[in-house]
């Protein structure tokens, strides 16, 4: 599964009969298809279920953002987990062959938005370099089909920042952030919130630019 490439290379996207947003191509001498199916484990794995229905895959890759637990890390960064590490498990994963410059490190992978660098500092102690939602839930499928997993990550969030707006009181039960609720919410205090979003949506666009470079060159 792989949420990023070159979209030259792909068809337009879709939904199947269950909702969940795919894409399909070709990249480096591979068959691809990318899906998505918003916000957390329980729904990544759905759309892997999806997916394994209508055909067999060779791999699937886990890849989106995440926020920083490293303090050496920076907005963009590249991160590829060494192993996804959720609440009552770790998940193994394998290495990608690129000559691009990336982080390795231990991916936690929970079911919240981690919008507080205190909390961040926790997870960091714990051992883990970035932190994310989703991951957890594509590994668990991919080791109940039996085949290979990837994660990579691009960081849009830093280890010592605290998040003004509140992402986890936005996030709706089909796993898409209410943008609306969240604009109301960054009204109420304006000089802070939105300058944030407008700082996390060019972060956004950093880190996908960094995804795009690294899954048009890697090698699985």
């Amino acid at each position: 599964m792989l949420p990023v490439m070159k979209a030259g290379a792909m068809e337009p996207p879709g939904r199947g009969a269950s909702g969940i947003w795919t894409r399909a191509g070709r990249m480096n001498g591979h068959e691809v298809v990318i899906t998505a199916n918003g916000v957390g484990a329980k729904r990544a794995a759905q759309a892997v279920d999806a997916m394994a229905a209508v055909f067999r895959p060779d791999a699937v890759v886990s890849t989106g953002f995440c926020g920083a637990l490293d303090t050496d890390l920076e907005i963009g960064q590249l991160v590829v987990g060494t192993c996804v590490k959720a609440a009552h498990r770790s998940y193994a994963t394998q290495p990608f062959a690129s000559a691009r410059n990336c982080v390795r490190g231990v991916v936690a992978s929970v079911d919240h938005v981690v919008q507080t660098a205190a909390e961040k500092t926790k997870l960091r102690e714990q051992g883990a370099t970035v932190v994310e939602m989703e991951a957890a839930g594509v590994a668990e499928r991919a080791e109940a089909l039996g085949v290979p997993f990837y994660c990579a990550r691009a960081v849009t969030d830093l280890a010592g920042e605290d998040m003004a707006n509140d992402f986890n009181a936005a996030l709706r039960e089909d796993g898409q952030f209410a943008t609306m609720r969240i604009f109301r919410h960054a009204l109420s205090r304006p000089a802070v919130r939105f300058p944030e979003l407008l700082r996390l949506r060019g972060n956004c666009i950093r880190a996908a630019n960094t995804l795009g470079e690294f899954f048009a060159d890697c090698k699985f």
